[in-house]
């Protein structure tokens, strides 16, 4: 029972500094207008991230193609995280640090999002993404803890969850991204 109590302890907290904190509201807002403008001129939004982060990757691509709060039509996302063969392909061929990189450098266009989820902010993968990605004249999101790291410098907008414990880092950054794809729901399907 300690363990549960201090574990939600820190939970609450953290999310609690991440909801009181006008900062947090204004990235959110920032982050769902880029993806707005970005979708509007028939770009779209890229995602990618390692272990727990590549689940968020594919979890918040699937609410954009999907529907989050109503049914609309889909809206362009794509998660980096998911093809096998291009991610094994570029690892063996390049090395790991590359897997972002290299679809970025073939997916994105100018004026698409790319966001970059990394708890630590120190992925190398995740950083020369988002370097592809300001090369390639893409906006560049960032989602990383509270740490300032090199994410800072690589991203256009920046949302560092109020905590360094992974776990808790990535549980705001779900919260983050369905308030952001439900932001972008908003202005592109507006309900009565």
């Amino acid at each position: 029972m300690d363990f549960i109590d201090a574990y939600l302890d820190d939970t609450l907290r953290s999310t609690q500094a991440f909801c009181g904190d006008a900062r947090h509201r204004r990235v959110l807002t920032d982050m769902a207008d880029a993806i707005v403008a970005a979708l509007r001129n028939r770009g779209k939004l890229l995602v990618c991230g390692n272990g727990g982060s590549a689940g968020d990757a594919q979890h918040i691509a699937c609410e954009f193609i999907s529907r989050l709060m109503y049914d609309r039509a889909p809206l362009a996302a794509i998660a980096l995280t998911t093809d096998t063969s291009v991610l094994t392909a570029i690892g063996n061929d390049y090395g790991y640090e590359h897997v972002f990189e290299r679809q970025v450098l073939g997916l994105g266009q100018p004026g698409d999002v790319l966001l970059g989820i990394s708890t630590s902010g120190h992925s190398a993968n995740v950083l020369r993404a988002l370097a592809a990605g300001r090369e390639r004249q893409l906006v560049c999101l960032g989602f990383t803890g509270a740490q300032d790291g090199p994410m800072v410098e690589a991203c256009d907008l920046l949302l560092q969850a109020p905590s360094a414990r992974t776990p808790v880092v990535q549980q705001i950054h779900i919260v983050a991204a369905h308030v952001i794809c439900a932001l972008v729901e908003r202005a592109m399907f507006p309900q009565g």
